[in-house]
Protein backbone atom coordinates (compact mmCIF):
# COMPACT_ATOMS: atom_id res chain seq x y z
CA UNK A 1 0.00 0.00 0.00
CA UNK A 2 0.96 3.68 -0.14
CA UNK A 3 1.12 5.48 3.19
CA UNK A 4 1.85 9.20 3.03
CA UNK A 5 3.32 8.79 -0.44
CA UNK A 6 5.53 5.88 0.66
CA UNK A 7 5.47 2.63 -1.34
CA UNK A 8 5.95 -0.85 0.10
CA UNK A 9 8.93 -1.50 -2.18
CA UNK A 10 10.84 0.48 -4.78
CA UNK A 11 13.23 -1.29 -7.15
CA UNK A 12 15.84 1.27 -8.18
CA UNK A 13 18.75 1.60 -10.56
CA UNK A 14 17.91 -1.27 -12.90
CA UNK A 15 16.89 -1.48 -16.53
CA UNK A 16 13.09 -1.49 -16.32
CA UNK A 17 11.70 -3.11 -19.49
CA UNK A 18 8.32 -1.43 -20.03
CA UNK A 19 5.94 -1.74 -23.00
CA UNK A 20 7.06 1.57 -24.49
CA UNK A 21 10.77 1.00 -24.00
CA UNK A 22 13.48 0.53 -21.40
CA UNK A 23 13.93 2.95 -18.51
CA UNK A 24 17.68 2.94 -17.85
CA UNK A 25 18.26 3.54 -15.06
CA UNK A 26 14.70 3.44 -13.87
CA UNK A 27 12.62 2.53 -10.88
CA UNK A 28 9.52 0.44 -10.21
CA UNK A 29 7.34 1.00 -7.16
CA UNK A 30 5.17 -1.74 -5.63
CA UNK A 31 1.99 -1.10 -3.67
CA UNK A 32 0.57 -4.24 -2.11
CA UNK A 33 0.11 -6.83 -4.87
CA UNK A 34 0.37 -4.34 -7.71
CA UNK A 35 2.74 -2.07 -9.55
CA UNK A 36 2.17 1.44 -8.23
CA UNK A 37 4.35 3.43 -10.59
CA UNK A 38 7.38 3.26 -12.88
CA UNK A 39 9.68 6.04 -13.91
CA UNK A 40 13.12 7.57 -14.16
CA UNK A 41 14.91 10.14 -12.07
CA UNK A 42 14.46 10.42 -8.33
CA UNK A 43 12.51 7.39 -7.08
CA UNK A 44 9.59 7.83 -4.67
CA UNK A 45 9.73 7.12 -0.97
CA UNK A 46 9.59 3.54 0.24
CA UNK A 47 11.81 0.58 0.97
CA UNK A 48 14.46 0.88 -1.72
CA UNK A 49 16.29 -2.05 -3.28
CA UNK A 50 19.24 -1.07 -5.48
CA UNK A 51 19.34 -3.23 -8.62
CA UNK A 52 21.90 -1.27 -10.61
CA UNK A 53 23.06 -3.37 -13.55
CA UNK A 54 20.06 -5.73 -13.45
CA UNK A 55 17.27 -6.25 -15.95
CA UNK A 56 13.76 -5.95 -14.50
CA UNK A 57 11.22 -7.76 -16.69
CA UNK A 58 7.63 -8.99 -16.36
CA UNK A 59 6.97 -12.37 -14.80
CA UNK A 60 7.00 -15.10 -17.43
CA UNK A 61 3.78 -16.63 -18.79
CA UNK A 62 4.13 -20.25 -19.98
CA UNK A 63 1.18 -21.55 -21.98
CA UNK A 64 2.58 -25.07 -22.58
CA UNK A 65 4.09 -27.01 -19.68
CA UNK A 66 3.64 -30.65 -18.58
CA UNK A 67 5.51 -30.59 -15.26
CA UNK A 68 8.78 -30.05 -13.45
CA UNK A 69 10.73 -30.77 -10.29
CA UNK A 70 9.71 -34.44 -10.51
CA UNK A 71 6.01 -33.54 -10.59
CA UNK A 72 3.70 -34.09 -13.54
CA UNK A 73 0.35 -32.50 -14.38
CA UNK A 74 -0.74 -35.81 -15.93
CA UNK A 75 -0.46 -37.62 -12.60
CA UNK A 76 -3.92 -36.56 -11.35
CA UNK A 77 -2.05 -35.74 -8.12
CA UNK A 78 -2.48 -32.20 -6.79
CA UNK A 79 0.77 -32.46 -4.81
CA UNK A 80 2.75 -33.30 -7.94
CA UNK A 81 1.10 -30.38 -9.71
CA UNK A 82 2.07 -28.06 -6.85
CA UNK A 83 5.68 -29.26 -7.09
CA UNK A 84 5.75 -28.47 -10.80
CA UNK A 85 4.26 -25.02 -10.24
CA UNK A 86 6.80 -24.18 -7.51
CA UNK A 87 9.67 -25.38 -9.70
CA UNK A 88 8.79 -23.10 -12.57
CA UNK A 89 8.04 -20.15 -10.31
CA UNK A 90 11.59 -20.24 -9.01
CA UNK A 91 12.66 -19.74 -12.61
CA UNK A 92 10.42 -16.72 -13.09
CA UNK A 93 7.18 -18.23 -14.42
CA UNK A 94 4.52 -16.39 -12.44
CA UNK A 95 1.61 -17.50 -14.68
CA UNK A 96 1.39 -21.10 -15.87
CA UNK A 97 -0.92 -23.23 -18.00
CA UNK A 98 -0.83 -26.97 -17.20
CA UNK A 99 -0.62 -29.16 -20.30
CA UNK A 100 -1.99 -32.70 -20.48
CA UNK A 101 -0.96 -35.25 -23.11
CA UNK A 102 -3.17 -37.60 -25.08
CA UNK A 103 -5.15 -40.07 -22.97
CA UNK A 104 -8.60 -41.70 -23.03
CA UNK A 105 -11.36 -39.19 -22.19
CA UNK A 106 -12.00 -40.79 -18.79
CA UNK A 107 -8.34 -40.36 -17.81
CA UNK A 108 -8.33 -36.75 -18.99
CA UNK A 109 -11.45 -36.16 -16.92
CA UNK A 110 -9.67 -37.45 -13.80
CA UNK A 111 -6.60 -35.33 -14.54
CA UNK A 112 -8.76 -32.25 -15.05
CA UNK A 113 -10.46 -32.85 -11.71
CA UNK A 114 -7.08 -32.71 -9.97
CA UNK A 115 -6.27 -29.34 -11.55
CA UNK A 116 -9.52 -27.39 -11.36
CA UNK A 117 -9.02 -26.31 -7.74
CA UNK A 118 -5.52 -25.07 -8.56
CA UNK A 119 -7.01 -22.94 -11.32
CA UNK A 120 -9.75 -21.67 -9.02
CA UNK A 121 -7.13 -20.73 -6.41
CA UNK A 122 -5.05 -18.84 -8.97
CA UNK A 123 -2.13 -21.24 -8.85
CA UNK A 124 -2.66 -22.08 -12.52
CA UNK A 125 -4.11 -19.92 -15.28
CA UNK A 126 -5.79 -22.89 -16.90
CA UNK A 127 -5.32 -26.22 -18.65
CA UNK A 128 -4.16 -27.13 -22.16
CA UNK A 129 -5.23 -30.41 -23.75
CA UNK A 130 -2.48 -31.51 -26.14
CA UNK A 131 -4.44 -34.28 -27.83
CA UNK A 132 -5.90 -36.86 -28.08
CA UNK A 133 -7.21 -35.46 -31.39
CA UNK A 134 -3.85 -35.59 -33.17
CA UNK A 135 -2.20 -37.40 -36.09
CA UNK A 136 -0.66 -40.85 -35.59
CA UNK A 137 1.89 -39.95 -38.23
CA UNK A 138 3.12 -36.97 -36.17
CA UNK A 139 2.24 -38.05 -32.62
CA UNK A 140 5.78 -37.83 -31.23
CA UNK A 141 5.71 -38.67 -27.51
CA UNK A 142 1.96 -39.34 -27.44
CA UNK A 143 0.65 -42.88 -27.07
CA UNK A 144 -0.76 -43.79 -30.51
CA UNK A 145 -3.14 -46.29 -28.91
CA UNK A 146 -5.22 -43.52 -27.32
CA UNK A 147 -5.46 -41.16 -30.28
CA UNK A 148 -8.88 -40.53 -31.76
CA UNK A 149 -10.74 -38.33 -34.18
CA UNK A 150 -12.56 -35.40 -32.61
CA UNK A 151 -16.31 -35.40 -32.36
CA UNK A 152 -18.58 -32.80 -30.85
CA UNK A 153 -19.83 -35.08 -28.07
CA UNK A 154 -16.36 -35.96 -26.73
CA UNK A 155 -15.06 -32.42 -27.12
CA UNK A 156 -18.13 -31.08 -25.33
CA UNK A 157 -17.79 -33.61 -22.51
CA UNK A 158 -14.15 -32.66 -21.93
CA UNK A 159 -14.98 -28.95 -21.88
CA UNK A 160 -17.73 -29.65 -19.36
CA UNK A 161 -15.36 -31.74 -17.21
CA UNK A 162 -12.88 -28.86 -17.23
CA UNK A 163 -15.50 -26.55 -15.65
CA UNK A 164 -14.19 -23.55 -17.52
CA UNK A 165 -10.51 -24.27 -16.89
CA UNK A 166 -9.56 -25.48 -20.39
CA UNK A 167 -7.89 -22.59 -22.18
CA UNK A 168 -6.43 -24.36 -25.22
CA UNK A 169 -6.79 -27.62 -27.16
CA UNK A 170 -4.22 -28.87 -29.68
CA UNK A 171 -5.54 -30.94 -32.57
CA UNK A 172 -4.76 -32.04 -36.12
CA UNK A 173 -7.22 -30.34 -38.48
CA UNK A 174 -6.96 -32.99 -41.22
CA UNK A 175 -8.70 -35.56 -39.02
CA UNK A 176 -12.38 -36.27 -39.68
CA UNK A 177 -14.30 -33.77 -37.58
CA UNK A 178 -11.24 -31.55 -37.10
CA UNK A 179 -12.63 -28.36 -38.66
CA UNK A 180 -15.95 -28.81 -36.87
CA UNK A 181 -14.11 -29.25 -33.55
CA UNK A 182 -12.11 -26.07 -34.18
CA UNK A 183 -15.35 -24.13 -34.67
CA UNK A 184 -16.78 -25.70 -31.52
CA UNK A 185 -13.73 -24.69 -29.47
CA UNK A 186 -13.65 -21.16 -30.85
CA UNK A 187 -17.36 -20.70 -30.14
CA UNK A 188 -16.73 -21.93 -26.57
CA UNK A 189 -14.00 -19.33 -26.01
CA UNK A 190 -11.23 -21.94 -26.05
CA UNK A 191 -8.06 -21.46 -28.09
CA UNK A 192 -7.87 -23.97 -30.94
CA UNK A 193 -4.22 -24.81 -31.63
CA UNK A 194 -2.85 -26.71 -34.60
CA UNK A 195 -0.20 -29.28 -33.80
CA UNK A 196 0.95 -32.88 -34.15
CA UNK A 197 -0.42 -32.68 -37.66
CA UNK A 198 0.35 -34.10 -41.08
CA UNK A 199 -1.89 -31.58 -42.81
CA UNK A 200 -1.03 -29.87 -46.07
CA UNK A 201 -1.12 -26.10 -46.32
CA UNK A 202 -4.67 -25.88 -47.69
CA UNK A 203 -6.03 -27.92 -44.77
CA UNK A 204 -4.23 -25.64 -42.32
CA UNK A 205 -5.60 -22.53 -44.00
CA UNK A 206 -9.12 -23.96 -43.69
CA UNK A 207 -8.49 -24.58 -39.98
CA UNK A 208 -7.39 -20.99 -39.42
CA UNK A 209 -10.43 -19.74 -41.31
CA UNK A 210 -12.53 -21.88 -38.93
CA UNK A 211 -10.98 -20.19 -35.87
CA UNK A 212 -7.61 -21.80 -35.04
CA UNK A 213 -5.20 -19.15 -33.73
CA UNK A 214 -2.11 -20.94 -32.34
CA UNK A 215 0.63 -23.16 -33.76
CA UNK A 216 1.64 -25.71 -31.13
CA UNK A 217 5.46 -25.81 -30.93
CA UNK A 218 6.03 -24.79 -34.53
CA UNK A 219 8.25 -27.20 -36.53
CA UNK A 220 7.97 -29.99 -33.95
CA UNK A 221 5.31 -32.66 -34.41
CA UNK A 222 4.23 -31.49 -37.86
CA UNK A 223 4.84 -32.08 -41.56
CA UNK A 224 8.07 -30.19 -42.38
CA UNK A 225 8.36 -27.14 -44.61
CA UNK A 226 8.99 -27.99 -48.27
CA UNK A 227 9.48 -25.53 -51.10
CA UNK A 228 6.65 -27.11 -53.11
CA UNK A 229 4.37 -27.87 -50.15
CA UNK A 230 4.70 -25.37 -47.28
CA UNK A 231 2.59 -27.58 -44.99
CA UNK A 232 1.69 -26.43 -41.48
CA UNK A 233 4.99 -24.63 -40.92
CA UNK A 234 4.67 -22.34 -43.91
CA UNK A 235 0.93 -21.80 -43.58
CA UNK A 236 0.99 -21.05 -39.85
CA UNK A 237 4.13 -18.93 -39.84
CA UNK A 238 2.90 -16.74 -42.69
CA UNK A 239 -0.66 -16.18 -41.41
CA UNK A 240 -1.04 -12.94 -39.44
CA UNK A 241 -3.94 -14.45 -37.48
CA UNK A 242 -1.74 -17.15 -35.90
CA UNK A 243 0.51 -16.94 -32.86
CA UNK A 244 3.40 -19.42 -33.02
CA UNK A 245 4.87 -21.33 -30.09
CA UNK A 246 8.61 -21.97 -30.16
CA UNK A 247 10.44 -24.36 -27.81
CA UNK A 248 13.58 -22.31 -27.24
CA UNK A 249 15.91 -24.93 -25.74
CA UNK A 250 18.18 -24.88 -28.84
CA UNK A 251 17.51 -28.63 -29.18
CA UNK A 252 13.99 -28.73 -30.61
CA UNK A 253 14.73 -25.91 -33.05
CA UNK A 254 18.12 -24.75 -34.35
CA UNK A 255 19.05 -21.20 -33.25
CA UNK A 256 19.13 -19.96 -36.86
CA UNK A 257 15.62 -21.31 -37.47
CA UNK A 258 14.41 -19.79 -34.20
CA UNK A 259 15.71 -16.42 -35.34
CA UNK A 260 14.10 -16.75 -38.78
CA UNK A 261 10.74 -17.75 -37.32
CA UNK A 262 10.69 -15.16 -34.54
CA UNK A 263 11.72 -12.35 -36.85
CA UNK A 264 9.09 -13.30 -39.43
CA UNK A 265 6.29 -13.66 -36.88
CA UNK A 266 7.42 -10.60 -34.94
CA UNK A 267 6.73 -9.63 -31.36
CA UNK A 268 2.96 -9.70 -31.83
CA UNK A 269 2.89 -13.37 -32.87
CA UNK A 270 5.81 -15.13 -31.15
CA UNK A 271 5.45 -17.03 -27.87
CA UNK A 272 8.19 -19.04 -26.17
CA UNK A 273 7.06 -22.19 -24.36
CA UNK A 274 8.91 -24.76 -22.31
CA UNK A 275 6.96 -27.95 -23.16
CA UNK A 276 8.66 -29.02 -19.92
CA UNK A 277 8.07 -32.43 -18.38
CA UNK A 278 8.62 -33.85 -14.89
CA UNK A 279 12.40 -34.16 -15.28
CA UNK A 280 12.83 -30.38 -15.43
CA UNK A 281 15.23 -29.14 -12.75
CA UNK A 282 15.97 -32.65 -11.47
CA UNK A 283 18.43 -35.41 -12.39
CA UNK A 284 18.70 -37.39 -15.61
CA UNK A 285 16.98 -40.77 -15.58
CA UNK A 286 13.76 -42.52 -16.54
CA UNK A 287 10.45 -40.66 -16.26
CA UNK A 288 6.92 -40.89 -17.61
CA UNK A 289 5.04 -38.53 -19.89
CA UNK A 290 1.46 -39.69 -19.85
CA UNK A 291 1.52 -43.42 -20.58
CA UNK A 292 5.00 -43.45 -22.13
CA UNK A 293 8.45 -43.97 -20.63
CA UNK A 294 10.93 -41.18 -21.29
CA UNK A 295 14.71 -41.27 -20.94
CA UNK A 296 16.46 -38.03 -19.98
CA UNK A 297 20.16 -37.81 -20.84
CA UNK A 298 22.12 -34.58 -20.43
CA UNK A 299 18.81 -32.82 -19.96
CA UNK A 300 17.35 -34.02 -23.30
CA UNK A 301 14.14 -36.06 -23.05
CA UNK A 302 13.55 -38.79 -25.64
CA UNK A 303 11.54 -41.96 -26.12
CA UNK A 304 13.92 -44.91 -25.55
CA UNK A 305 12.75 -46.91 -28.57
CA UNK A 306 12.45 -44.27 -31.28
CA UNK A 307 14.67 -41.48 -29.98
CA UNK A 308 11.84 -39.01 -30.61
CA UNK A 309 12.00 -35.87 -28.49
CA UNK A 310 9.56 -36.12 -25.58
CA UNK A 311 8.97 -32.65 -24.23
CA UNK A 312 11.87 -30.77 -22.68
CA UNK A 313 13.58 -29.93 -19.40
CA UNK A 314 13.47 -26.23 -20.23
CA UNK A 315 12.60 -23.37 -17.89
CA UNK A 316 11.41 -19.98 -19.12
CA UNK A 317 14.45 -18.08 -17.87
CA UNK A 318 16.65 -20.39 -19.95
CA UNK A 319 14.33 -19.88 -22.94
CA UNK A 320 14.68 -16.11 -22.46
CA UNK A 321 18.48 -16.37 -22.40
CA UNK A 322 18.54 -18.72 -25.37
CA UNK A 323 16.50 -16.35 -27.52
CA UNK A 324 18.93 -13.51 -26.76
CA UNK A 325 22.30 -15.26 -26.48
CA UNK A 326 21.58 -18.24 -28.76
CA UNK A 327 19.28 -16.84 -31.47
CA UNK A 328 20.57 -13.27 -31.33
CA UNK A 329 17.32 -11.42 -30.67
CA UNK A 330 16.86 -8.40 -28.40
CA UNK A 331 15.86 -8.44 -24.74
CA UNK A 332 12.69 -6.61 -25.79
CA UNK A 333 11.87 -9.49 -28.16
CA UNK A 334 12.37 -11.95 -25.31
CA UNK A 335 10.12 -9.91 -22.97
CA UNK A 336 7.35 -9.92 -25.57
CA UNK A 337 7.70 -13.65 -26.27
CA UNK A 338 7.88 -14.79 -22.62
CA UNK A 339 5.36 -12.43 -21.02
CA UNK A 340 3.50 -9.80 -23.02
CA UNK A 341 2.24 -11.85 -25.97
CA UNK A 342 1.29 -15.00 -24.03
CA UNK A 343 -0.61 -12.87 -21.51
CA UNK A 344 -2.51 -11.22 -24.37
CA UNK A 345 -3.24 -14.60 -25.92
CA UNK A 346 -4.73 -15.88 -22.66
CA UNK A 347 -6.67 -12.67 -22.09
CA UNK A 348 -4.91 -11.89 -18.81
CA UNK A 349 -2.95 -8.87 -20.04
CA UNK A 350 -5.09 -6.51 -17.95
CA UNK A 351 -3.56 -8.22 -14.90
CA UNK A 352 -0.06 -9.34 -15.87
CA UNK A 353 2.45 -9.67 -18.70
CA UNK A 354 4.02 -6.22 -18.68
CA UNK A 355 5.41 -3.64 -16.27
CA UNK A 356 2.62 -1.07 -16.11
CA UNK A 357 1.03 0.72 -13.15
CA UNK A 358 -2.07 -1.09 -11.94
CA UNK A 359 -0.99 -4.55 -13.04
CA UNK A 360 0.00 -7.27 -10.62
CA UNK A 361 3.59 -6.94 -9.42
CA UNK A 362 4.76 -10.07 -11.24
CA UNK A 363 8.41 -9.21 -11.79
CA UNK A 364 11.62 -11.08 -12.58
CA UNK A 365 15.02 -9.59 -11.77
CA UNK A 366 17.72 -10.86 -14.12
CA UNK A 367 21.44 -10.30 -13.71
CA UNK A 368 23.63 -9.06 -16.54
CA UNK A 369 23.89 -12.62 -17.87
CA UNK A 370 20.06 -12.85 -17.85
CA UNK A 371 19.98 -15.34 -14.97
CA UNK A 372 17.29 -15.08 -12.33
CA UNK A 373 18.32 -13.04 -9.30
CA UNK A 374 14.84 -12.71 -7.78
CA UNK A 375 11.14 -13.23 -8.49
CA UNK A 376 8.20 -11.17 -7.27
CA UNK A 377 4.75 -12.70 -7.60
CA UNK A 378 1.79 -10.55 -6.67
CA UNK A 379 4.18 -8.20 -4.85
CA UNK A 380 5.85 -10.84 -2.66
CA UNK A 381 9.33 -12.29 -3.11
CA UNK A 382 9.58 -15.99 -3.83
CA UNK A 383 12.52 -16.85 -1.63
CA UNK A 384 15.11 -14.26 -0.68
CA UNK A 385 15.14 -10.82 -2.30
CA UNK A 386 17.93 -10.28 -4.80
CA UNK A 387 21.15 -8.54 -3.95
CA UNK A 388 22.73 -6.04 -6.29
CA UNK A 389 24.26 -7.92 -9.26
Amino acid sequence: MIVNGTYDLVLTGGRIHCPDGTLEPGWLAVSGERIGAVGTGTPPAGTHLDLSGAHVVPGFVDIHCHGGGGGSFTSADADQAATAIATHRRHGTTSLVASLVSAPPEELTSQLAALTDLVADGELVGVHLEGPFISRARCGAHDPAVLREPDTEVVGALLEAGRGTIRMVTLAPELAGGIKAIRQLAESGVIAAIGHTDAVAEQVKAAVDAGATVATHLFNGMRPLHHREPGPVGALLDDERVTVELICDLVHVHPDVLRLAARHAGRDRTVLVTDAMAATNVADGMYRLGNLEVRVTDGVATLPDSGSLAGSTLTMDAAFRNLVHGAGLDVADAVAATATRPAQLLGIDAETGSLRPGLLADVVVLDEDLRVAGVLRHGSWLGRPPTRP
